[in-house]
């Protein structure tokens, strides 16, 4: 079991996949959460799915990415080609962008646990889905 850091984006309608942001409106709901985005992945199943390379889609990307976040996170599903430090983006070639592009958007946590620094709450993921509802008692 890997354990790491991971942002997460709770959107009002679930999407088919975890976004990499912080959400206002999630931190003023949850009783004793004041940060309410860092959560820790404990994955038991990672996949890999295969998506198109868009260097100019990552170029555009690499500034907007918390990359603390990104290279623990990738460290904590197994894949640990990404430097801990953020490179200079004057050295964005073909090779490291296969890496961002690898880690950013191929590295899929298929089972496993979300758990939040702050309470200890625990939300599982199923076949790629967090369930991130909350008890009566968290809101």
């Amino acid at each position: 079991m890997y354990r790491g850091t991971l942002t997460v984006h709770v959107p009002s309608s679930w999407t088919n996949r975890v976004q990499m942001h912080p959400h206002d409106e999630a931190e003023r709901v949850v009783e004793g959460v004041i940060n309410g985005f860092l959560l820790l992945i404990e994955a038991e199943r990672v996949v890999e799915k295969q998506v198109d390379f868009n260097p100019d889609f990552l170029k555009n990307m690499f500034s907007k990415i918390d990359w603390k976040a990104l290279a623990d996170a990738s460290k904590t599903m197994g894949y640990d080609e990404l430097p801990d430090e953020v490179p200079d983006p004057s050295v964005l070639d073909s090779q490291f962008l296969q890496k961002f592009h690898h880690a950013l958007l191929e590295l899929h946590l298929e089972e496993g646990t979300l758990v939040c620094p702050e309470t200890g709450r625990r939300f599982p993921v199923n076949k790629g889905i967090p369930n991130m509802l909350l008890h009566e008692n968290e809101v």
